[in-house]
């Protein structure tokens, strides 16, 4: 537990939700009236960052910093793991996880710089973000304290959070009958909690103010539409022949995947403290862009590479995840994911309807596809003699197991 007597100065991760919105004023009250510095990564949240500075003052915060950190958040952590095609269980393009290794970095340089005493964040005791958040302090401020209030306080659920806050005038832009508990940012949006926390209902996609990123299946447009994604060295370029930075490319992808319900995600999954959570994601521009580059990979790597990739995909998946960005198994996994990319470039096309991603064409000038190899026609490329041999061999351990088998008798 931290010597509440020796802490002066305080910085907190601060997104102005509910959780960080009630902290100010509670690390106040229950760390000597410490000074709080407040910090926002701004990794694409939006017109969540509208306003913030005024309330972080006027709930006590003695300045907030607001720093963009949306190109370093694309080049430094989702491209790396675009390039693995790491998705986690399967289905999980990880929206949240490497957003957290990015803020932290950040929020640790400025406690260092501002000479504070300890890093507060606003993550639940039953959440994977708290593992996040502090291995990533961990990594760039070893010895620093950390405080952590859903460990400390005696709240026990986001209606007492509301209590507080209403007794404190703090103001939200939540109501007790819309409090999902939601993370944004640039790549997705997550919705938990409240009806969603039961696997047996349906997601209410038709809910006002649900969707937010995307359209639900069912009022998507009746026709379909075409998108060229371009790559070079696995990294996404280009939308329709048109060079794009980062953030633009990603915020095009998102209007495009949202208009279409692209990229919608409903799913139970493992929590890294052990219990399973339910959540509903929106990740339009991120599913094509996964998609895309899959197919991409299916004409530029050799075989042994792609299974040998998917396994490795896996395992940075769970690294991602569990807040292990920063650690040395990851950075060896992503130099082996950049030797695999130095020929995933070409242009991907697929067909948007309905939720739906409908290959439409793939070119690259390293493509391994021989269609005069490949071909069913007539060819002078391949002896069909030479698969003879190839299959006694490949299947001799069969044949020996069956000639002895009456020996063992």
């Amino acid at each position: 537990m931290n010597n509440k007597s020796t802490i002066k100065k305080v910085v907190l991760a601060y997104s102005g939700g509910l959780d960080t919105s009630i902290i100010i004023p509670w690390l106040k009250e229950n760390y000597n009236n410490c000074e709080v510095i407040a910090v926002s990564g701004d990794v694409g949240q939006g017109t969540e960052l509208e306003g913030l500075e005024e309330k972080a003052i006027k709930t006590g915060a003695s300045k907030l910093y607001i720093e963009d950190l949306k190109k370093e958040f694309i080049e430094d952590f989702i491209y790396p793991t675009l390039k693995a095609g790491a998705v986690y269980e399967g289905e999980y393009l990880l929206g949240t996880a490497f957003a957290r290794p990015c803020i932290a970095k950040r929020i640790t340089e400025i406690a260092l710089a501002e000479n504070a005493d300890a890093i507060c964040h606003g993550c639940t005791g039953k959440g994977n973000d708290q593992v996040r958040f502090e291995l990533g302090i961990k990594a760039f401020a070893p010895k620093m304290k950390i405080i952590a209030p859903w460990r400390e306080w005696d709240i026990k659920s986001r209606d007492e959070e509301i209590d507080y806050a209403e007794a404190h005038n703090i103001p939200l832009k939540i109501s007790r009958e819309t409090n999902y508990s939601k993370d944004k940012n640039l790549w997705h949006l997550s919705h938990e909690g409240l009806d969603l926390e039961d696997p047996a209902n349906e997601p209410q996609y038709a809910k006002e103010n649900f969707l937010e990123m995307s359209v639900d299946h069912e009022n998507a447009p009746d026709t379909p539409a075409y998108v060229k994604i371009s790559f070079e060295k696995g990294i996404p370029v280009a939308i329709d022949g048109k060079t794009l930075g980062p953030v633009e490319l990603i915020t095009e992808l998102n209007k495009l995947g949202g208009e279409n319900a692209i990229g919608l995600c409903d799913i139970v999954e493992n929590r890294l403290v052990g219990m399973k959570s339910r959540g509903v994601y929106e990740t339009p521009g991120g599913a094509i862009l996964y998609r895309a580059h899959k197919v991409l990979e299916t004409i530029t790597l050799d075989r042994d590479t792609i299974h040998y990739k998917e396994l490795i995909a896996s395992r940075f998946a769970e690294l991602v995840y569990y807040g292990q960005w920063f650690t040395p198994l990851r950075e060896a996994l992503s130099a082996f994911v950049d030797k695999t990319q130095e020929t995933v470039t070409g242009d991907v096309t697929l067909k948007l309807y309905k939720g739906n991603m409908i290959n439409a064409g793939v070119t690259s000038p390293y493509s391994l596809y021989w269609e005069e190899l490949a071909t069913f026609d007539e060819d002078d490329v391949f002896n069909h003699k030479d698969a003879e041999g190839f299959i006694n061999l490949f299947g001799l351990p069969i044949t020996v197991k069956a000639l002895l088998k009456d020996n063992w008798k």
